[in-house]
């Protein structure tokens, strides 16, 4: 590959582009206090590329901001996002199934706040931190192991198929 820079912008914007449809398909559950987030399945892609760690970051980004999220939810959702990403790609090397651990634990973590201080949702914290987590879980834990199964079977013939089409 000659222009991996180019590769690397590449990759991230069809991972954001991704994101954001998943999050408009599945609208009814993406959004409020009990919520699965299909599109959060895509958080374990840092283990395969660090491009995914931009894409996902803008992805939740226009995701929230399109789907007409207040500020508070647009900023730190998408931070949420991008540290479950961050710490995806930090673990990539120790265990495939440890990967999607971030993503759960640093939305149960703040999605919460958001939910309960930017939108007035009146559950307590640590309800919503439940609900939120469970999304997660099947979102980043089953939907996203499952991702990853897939892509691992096929990553080598993927990026070999990728990377041809970009010399």
């Amino acid at each position: 590959m000659k222009n991996k820079g180019v590769l690397f912008l590449v990759q991230a914007a069809m991972i954001a582009a991704v994101y954001v449809v998943l999050t408009f398909v599945f609208a009814p559950i993406s959004f409020g206090g009990v919520q699965v987030r299909i599109s959060e399945a895509l958080t374990i892609l840092p283990i395969f590329t660090p491009a995914a760690i931009p894409g996902l970051f803008v992805g939740c980004l226009l995701g929230n901001f399109l789907g007409g999220a207040v500020l508070w939810d647009v900023l730190c959702g998408s931070i949420a996002t991008l540290i479950g990403a961050v710490f995806t790609y930090l673990l990539r090397k120790h265990s495939r199934f440890l990967a999607p651990l971030p993503p759960i634990l640093s939305n149960t973590l703040i999605v919460p706040f958001v939910l309960r201080y930017a939108y007035g949702t009146m559950l307590p914290i640590s309800l919503l931190m439940v609900t939120v987590g469970v999304g997660e879980i099947l979102s980043c834990g089953g939907l996203g192991l499952l991702l990853a199964a897939v892509l691992g079977k096929y990553r080598t013939q993927i990026f070999k198929n990728f990377a041809a089409g970009q010399q």
